[in-house]
């Protein structure tokens, strides 16, 4: 489990394609703070270390991607020099600051939208039919691992406000009208989703 919170900013450092599709990873992660087969989200996407080797400001790890999260995510467009977000898993007794989020992608957003709101920047992304039903107003929503409040939900749409803190620390300052984002929707909402076909179906 994670909670959407950002702790580093990777880079791409290699893709190697074929049988097994692996990705290196540079980070300022300290090395001994990391141990094979750790789960890290990678952009929203829990990924397992495979392997790693420290750097003199860091560390460089491996991660091993399967051909469904490729289709399923934006990891198949990463190249050398893409940067990514970040987030080690949640441990019992860490402050739960975002939301709880699994790592798991549930669909790939478009950006349609950006534009300053004074200090803050709104963006406003298109996401898939079938996730509409699971983001509200008010509501929590994970975009490329980042946790943020919904602030507006349209059929097909939705805009999130991003602080200038968060545009720093994370790949979503640099984000861009026709940019693929991975999304991941709410627990919760997913659940009571889940809850309100069952009863709809019962009656």
């Amino acid at each position: 489990m994670f909670t959407g919170l950002v702790s580093a900013v990777g880079e791409i450092v290699s893709v190697e394609a074929g049988g097994v599709h692996r990705f290196a990873v540079r980070s300022a992660y300290v090395p001994r703070s990391i141990e094979i087969g750790a789960s890290i989200a990678h952009a929203g996407a829990c990924l397992t270390v495979t392997s790693l080797r420290p750097e003199d400001e860091g560390t460089i790890h491996t991660v091993d991607v399967s051909p469904e999260t490729l289709d399923r995510t934006t990891l198949g467009d990463w190249k050398p020099g893409s940067r990514v977000n970040l987030e080690r898993s949640l441990k019992i007794g860490d402050e739960l600051g975002g939301h709880l989020v699994t790592g798991h992608v549930d669909g790939v957003g478009t950006v349609t939208r950006i534009e300053p709101a004074g200090e803050w920047t709104r963006i406003e992304i298109r996401l898939p039919d079938a996730l509409a039903r699971f983001v509200a107003e008010k509501g929590s929503i994970t975009v490329d691992g980042v946790s943020l409040t919904v602030n507006g939900a349209s059929r097909d749409a939705f805009t999130v406000m991003i602080i200038p803190h968060t545009a720093a620390v994370t790949t979503l300052g640099a984000l861009k009208p026709g940019d693929s984002v991975n999304l991941e929707v709410d627990l919760m909402a997913r659940y009571a989703a889940r809850l309100a076909q069952f009863e709809k179906a019962a009656m």
